[in-house]
């Protein structure tokens, strides 16, 4: 579901028990350090944004924001708010599940509109 775009960007959810948004380059490029400067930029700009909503909104015990694409080799960062109750915390969302998660993503919805009026 794409939350927001604009020419240089744009905000994809990830269908998750926790919170967890993707931000992809327009073009695709292989690498970070590919892309123009203002791409980089408007990355680290929205990565701050989100990181903080996350944090305001949901109160995780962490934030974690990560960049592969191993898979898709198209530049673009997960951010996702993490919390003890998480199937897989500490582990990584890719790693090993730690146990049936007890974590209730709520209100989701509400935090994606409020999110979008901060672009």
């Amino acid at each position: 579901m794409l939350v927001y775009s604009n020419n240089l960007i744009k905000i994809e959810v990830e269908k998750s028990e926790i919170p967890w948004l993707k931000v992809f380059t327009q073009e695709p490029y292989k690498e970070f350090s590919q892309a123009p400067v203002e791409v980089r930029v408007e990355i680290f700009r929205v990565l701050d944004i989100v990181e903080k909503m996350m944090l305001d909104w949901f109160e995780p015990k962490k934030i974690n924001i990560a960049s592969f694409g191993n898979y898709v080799p198209h530049v673009h960062w997960h951010i996702m708010a993490r919390f003890e109750k998480d199937s897989y915390f500490p582990e990584p969302m890719w790693g090993e599940k730690q146990r049936v998660g007890t974590y209730q993503l709520k209100e989701f919805d509400r935090f994606l509109e409020d999110l979008k009026k901060e672009f």
